[in-house]
């Protein structure tokens, strides 16, 4: 605080650093004023959690925000005061070394040396530069000076001083824009004069320097010889083409300086005359160097490609002239793939063989000495590549031929194979174990024999039509596809009649099992019948009834009537097969029929001894029922006529008679019994 509100005044050589002084403790000022901020925070932090102190912080924290307030305006009120106080003593320091700087240069620009050369006009040019430069800048100095001036506050005495500085040195500047400007001007008509000889003389020893390039007559032998001289000449003319502009813009400028009336101009006109014939000399050469080049490299370049062509022709005829056709079906599709490339490549190739035509056909025409030769090169080539392409075909058809013999036989011992592997099911003396058993064995052979027949064909046709039409191309191994399609079919015939043979053979089975199947369940029916037969005489209980015995019997009789069709069709099998089988096949049908027989003869004598038994049973059964009914018939009289009632009138005496006799007209007659059979 003290140290802002000190306001000695001092003399103007220790103003300036107080001013800086002040400028250092505004700084720490601004510095600390984060402190001031963490000590509110902190108060206030401390007034929260201590409520009874808040009095106390609050009015400590109130005189530390005035006593910063204090203390920031008086350092600004001192910043003011030592601002206008240095600011006018350094105006008029300012301006007094301006004057001083200006003064020196007037006498510098009273020297006037155009120079004798051109590196002495460059660095008579560059101080002059460095002058111009330097009253630019003044020229902004005493403008920010001025600004200055008019923005601070001064006193009548200083402000008139500083306004007479000012003036002055506003007069000396626009005293120096003359002598200057006259300084550039003549500066840079001597360097325009020597820069333009000195171009002269650099352009005339470029050009001379590469003359002798372009006027040689070495053109090699070879094709790459050639093609390192044409790439040079490439590379000079490319060069020439390039300075071009330069060289142009130099003979305009010399034009331009020539038409003046000097001795300096003289000698910028002889230049000028020299340069031109030099540089149209240049350029001619190096145009009649590359058409002589040009000739030399297509002649070269004929040769070359048509050497290359030759190689490469012979390359391949080396190629598709191999022996090897592959040792299987893969390694001859692979060298198949490889020659089909091969003669791709050869049938790209025509394009290269028409291209060295053409340039053949252009040498011709252009009459070079060597027309004779470059025609015979290329008839050679012509023919070469001719034969090559012939080479190539009978070479791609003879491993066509080998890839498609591989193939039929791969696919021959394929469908061999395969036709063995079915041969072996076919062959099958399984012919099952029971009826059952035979007939799984007969529907899945069925399926078999119908999904063999049906892929055999489609392969066999495939093999067949593929053997037919190599045989029709011309295929040098027909009589061995012949014999191979020959053994196919047979082979094929001899599975189809296997199948069928095993076919009949599971038939035949099936109906051997079926019928003892069919024996063992008509046997089982009339045994089971025969169980049936006592409990079917039995009479009923509890209360005996002929009609339900003799409709049960009926019943039973009329279930036996099923049977029979089936004993009937159960011999005609058993006939039918002692025609296919023999031997112990027949001796067992045999034995089968005659105990399904005998059963049923056995079941026919029971039912009618059944029969016979169930009818005297019904007789006896009816005899009792009537002998019941008179007895019950009986009864019902006596007791009528035991009865206690007696009439009380005549008339009563009347009716009684004939009550007694209505019961002996309802009374059954007793059946007539027949007498039993004799058995």
């Amino acid at each position: 605080m003290l140290m802002a509100r000190d306001g000695t005044r001092e003399d103007s050589h220790k103003l300036h650093k107080r001013w800086l002084r002040h400028q250092a403790f505004m700084a720490e000022l601004a510095q600390n004023k984060e402190w001031l901020e963490k000590i509110e925070r902190e108060g206030q932090q401390l007034m929260q959690e201590k409520p009874e102190l808040a009095a106390s912080v609050r009015k400590k924290l109130g005189e530390i925000r005035q006593c910063w307030a204090e203390l920031e305006s008086t350092t600004q009120a001192k910043a003011r005061q030592l601002f206008e106080a240095s600011k006018a003593d350094q105006l008029v320091q300012s301006f007094a070394e301006l004057d001083k700087k200006l003064l020196h240069m007037e006498s510098q620009l009273q020297d006037v040396d155009p120079g004798g050369d051109l590196a002495t006009v460059n660095s008579q040019l560059k101080k002059l530069q460095s002058m111009e430069s330097q009253v630019e800048e003044w020229y902004r100095e005493v403008g920010e000076l001025q600004a200055q001036t008019a923005a601070l506050p001064l006193e009548p005495a200083s402000k008139e001083l500083v306004g007479e500085r000012q003036n002055a040195v506003g007069e000396r500047l626009v005293r120096l824009l003359e002598p200057l400007q006259e300084r550039r001007r003549l500066l840079l008509a001597s360097k325009e004069l020597h820069q333009v000889a000195h171009d002269l003389d650099d352009e005339l020893a470029w050009v001379q320097e590469r003359l002798p390039l372009a006027m040689q007559t070495e053109r090699g032998s070879g094709l790459q010889a050639v093609q390192q001289h044409i790439k040079k000449n490439q590379a000079l003319r490319r060069e020439i083409q390039a300075h071009g502009p330069r060289l142009e813009e130099v003979l305009e400028r010399a034009g331009a300086l020539a038409s003046l009336r000097s001795p300096e101009a003289e000698a910028v006109r002889r230049g000028l005359e020299q340069l031109q014939s030099a540089w149209a000399g240049l350029r001619e050469a190096a145009e009649r160097r590359q058409q002589v080049l040009d000739a030399a490299f297509q002649v070269e370049q004929y040769y070359f490609d048509v050497a290359e062509v030759e190689a490469w022709l012979g390359e391949q005829e080396l190629l598709m002239m191999s022996e090897d056709k592959g040792k299987d079906e893969q390694s001859t599709l692979q060298l198949l793939k490889k020659h089909l490339q091969l003669e791709q490549g050869v049938e790209n190739y025509e394009e290269s063989i028409a291209q060295l035509s053409r340039q053949c056909r252009a040498l011709l025409e252009m009459g070079h000495p060597d027309s004779e030769q470059i025609s015979r090169r290329q008839s050679q080539v012509d023919r070469l590549y001719v034969a090559l392409k012939e080479l190539g075909e009978e070479r791609r058809v003879g491993l066509e031929q080998q890839y498609w013999l591989y193939q039929l036989s791969r696919q021959v011992d394929e469908l061999e194979h395969w036709i063995a592997e079915k041969e072996v099911v076919a062959g099958s003396p399984e012919l099952g174990q029971d009826f059952e058993h035979v007939s799984v064995l007969q529907e899945k052979f069925s399926e078999f024999a119908s999904e063999t027949g049906t892929a055999g064909r489609e392969r066999l046709a495939a093999v067949n039509q593929m053997v037919d039409e190599l045989i029709e191309c011309g295929h040098t191994a027909a009589a061995t596809m012949a014999e191979w399609k020959d053994g196919l079919n047979e082979a094929w015939a001899e599975l189809l009649e296997l199948m069928g043979t095993r076919a009949q053979l599971l038939a035949a089975s099936r109906e051997l099992h079926k019928f003892f199947s069919d024996a063992r369940e008509l046997q089982g029916q009339i045994e089971e019948k025969r169980r049936r037969l006592p409990r079917l005489t039995a009479p009923p209980e509890p209360r005996p009834s002929a009609s339900s015995m003799q409709r049960t019997l009926r019943a039973f009789e009329h279930d036996l009537q099923l049977l029979v069709s089936q004993v009937r069709q159960l011999q005609e099998g058993a006939a039918q097969l002692r025609t296919v089988y023999a031997g112990e096949h027949a001796e067992a049908i045999a034995s089968r029929e005659q105990e399904v027989l005998q059963g049923w003869k056995e079941l026919l004598a029971a039912c009618e001894d059944a029969r016979l038994h169930v009818s005297s049973t019904a007789d006896a059964l009816r005899f009792h029922s009537q002998a019941r009914d008179l007895l019950s018939w009986m009864d019902g009289i006596a007791g009528q006529i035991g009865a206690a009632d007696k009439p009380r009138c005549p008339s009563s005496h009347l009716g009684l008679p004939k009550c007694h006799w209505q019961p002996l007209s309802a009374a059954p007659c007793p059946p007539t019994v027949p007498y039993p059979r004799k058995p």
